[in-house]
């Protein structure tokens, strides 16, 4: 019993150590290895990426020197990415214990530094109005509301820049803001020692997007194509000389609300009702929070938000590799993926893929539609031998035609996941050259006229009343014939029961299929039912 007491004892005064104890702070080494592994945006479709909205995220793994005392240690990684979900944050090799992990949200911005700074002491700077000289004022911020920032100083209470003068103010270092985003880890050592650690977590504010662009040949039989990988980083921490990589498919998360990294509102310096109704508020200018940077922030400080500007491209080329059901691009020389920037590497070169021109229309089987342009497509199959063969992620396709010498841009389109032997659509857009009609004609026959449409094999009838004929035209003033596909997008159950041309099916569409010869006008009719309509399948 009097073992049990003292093992209970015991166990107290290690949690007391661990709540009261001295802890020291420890700063992890920079980086020596970076592997940042891209994921897209699982929820974007087809097309290019928002350079200012990456909703994509990334698997950063960080190899880094970290030298412990022995005891209790507070490691801290700074230069995390922004978005970094602490939650998913992995250290491993370690050998003390790891009792707890922190993410310090609180960045130094010229907002969070007056905010931290209110009641606190601090120095006016003034212009004197008749000197031009630099005076420094004790005072102390009272508020840093959205209407403006109120001090006061021996002289009374004002609002910052309401004198007419320039002013500032100098801060006292602020312990509790960091001036780059940090993970820290609580770990117990039992000895002092230096140990190369790996640091792995997932981080919001990346994506990535496949950018094709595709020469047509003059004849419109051949075409180039060759395509980029766009990497995207919106953090304000950039990952140099990483071993970079992207995987294409879609995968399920469960996405939980982290707290953002406060990157700084605005600060207002505003004078109502001291000033004119008319007057509107002065946002501090950039030079401004600049000083406040200089004079409270040792070292490197990370930029307020912005959005991304820079786009770098080299000339390394992708290789692909199979991960489960996914897809793994891996890019084979290291790259850096700098803070707010996007980045393109080259991802394929193919050269003489055959195509062949589709012209079509995507209908309402039973609502008329106004005439207009069919649509133009350029078809070819994903397969060695048609000179490609191998899995075409998602992103824009940019058409060029070659004319005299020439490259002139034709159409620019989303595109979507392709695998390998799957059939390839390139969108040109409309074709004013091939026209489009449908019109309603005929609501209903008598049954001595039924078979003005033939009845479609598979399909019976309870009786021959017709309630839906349509009729589409299709014009073509090409001076050569051309290959037409009309789609239809029936309501659920109804089905197509007579038609004077063929119908076949694809993707679960009825589609029909034929061509148009140049200068001239072809029309298919066909007539749809329902289930309750009387239609029954014949075994």
């Amino acid at each position: 019993m009097r073992a049990a007491a003292l093992i209970l004892l015991l166990g107290f005064s290690a949690a007391g150590d661990v709540a009261l104890g001295a802890v020291t702070e420890v700063i992890a080494a920079p980086p020596s290895d970076l592997i940042v592994t891209v994921y897209r945006d699982p929820y974007r479709a087809a097309g290019a990426i928002d350079l200012n909205l990456l909703n994509g995220f990334a698997l950063v793994t960080e190899t880094r020197l970290v030298r412990l005392p022995a005891g209790l240690s507070r490691v801290r990684f700074e230069d995390v990415a922004d978005g970094i979900e602490p939650v998913s944050a992995l250290v491993t090799g370690l050998t003390g214990a790891v009792i707890e992990k922190n993410r310090d949200a609180r960045l130094l911005s010229p907002s969070a530094l007056v905010a931290s700074a209110v009641g606190k002491h601090v120095e006016l700077l003034r212009t004197n109005r008749k000197t031009g000289m630099t005076e420094r004022r004790p005072g102390t911020i009272l508020s840093d509301a959205e209407g403006g920032v109120v001090f006061k100083t021996e002289q009374g209470i004002e609002a910052l820049r309401c004198s007419g003068l320039p002013e500032t103010f100098s801060f006292e270092p602020v312990a509790d803001l960091s001036s780059r985003p940090t993970l820290s880890v609580e770990v117990r050592s039992p000895s002092a020692m230096t140990q190369q650690v790996t640091l792995s977590y997932l981080a919001r504010g990346f994506d990535w997007a496949a950018d094709y662009s595709a020469t047509l040949s003059q004849d419109g039989t051949r075409l180039d194509l060759g395509a980029w990988v766009t990497l995207a980083n919106s953090n304000g921490v950039g990952f140099p000389s990483a071993h970079a990589q992207v995987v294409a498919g879609k995968v399920n998360r469960v996405n939980a609300e982290v707290e953002p990294i406060d990157v700084g509102r605005r600060i207002l310096a505003q004078c109502w009702p001291r000033g004119s109704t008319s007057d509107q508020p002065m946002i501090l200018r950039e030079e401004y929070t600049d000083r406040m940077f200089k004079k409270s922030a040792a070292g490197g400080v990370m930029p307020a938000a912005m959005s991304l500007q820079d786009i770098v491209v080299t000339g390394s080329r992708v290789q692909q590799e199979q991960l489960g059901d996914l897809k793994l691009y891996r890019v084979p020389e290291r790259t850096t993926l700098a803070s707010r920037q996007s980045k393109q590497v080259r991802l394929m070169d193919r050269s003489a893929v055959p195509v062949s021109t589709i012209y079509g229309a995507d209908l309402s089987g039973n609502n008329p539609e106004p005439t207009g342009p069919a649509h133009r497509w350029l078809r070819t199959k994903n397969s060695l031998a048609n000179h490609l063969g191998l899995p075409l992620p998602s992103g824009t396709v940019a058409v060029f035609t070659e004319h005299e010498g020439d490259r002139l841009l034709q159409h620019e389109s989303g595109m979507r996941d392709i695998a390998v032997d799957e059939e390839v659509e390139i969108d040109l857009g409309e074709s004013p050259d091939v026209q489009v009609s449908e019109t309603h004609e005929s609501t209903s026959i008598d049954a001595a006229h039924a078979k003005l449409l033939p009845l479609v094999p598979g399909m019976a009838l309870r009786s021959v009343k017709i309630d839906d004929v349509r009729r589409v035209e299709v014009s073509n003033a090409h001076a050569s014939g051309i290959d037409f596909e009309l789609r239809l997008r029936l309501p659920e159950g109804a089905r197509i029961v007579r038609a004077d041309h063929s119908v076949g099916a694809k993707n679960g569409r009825p589609i029909f299929r034929f061509k148009v010869p140049a200068n001239q006008t072809v029309a298919v009719r066909y007539q749809t039912q329902g289930i309750g309509d009387g239609i029954l399948r014949t075994p």
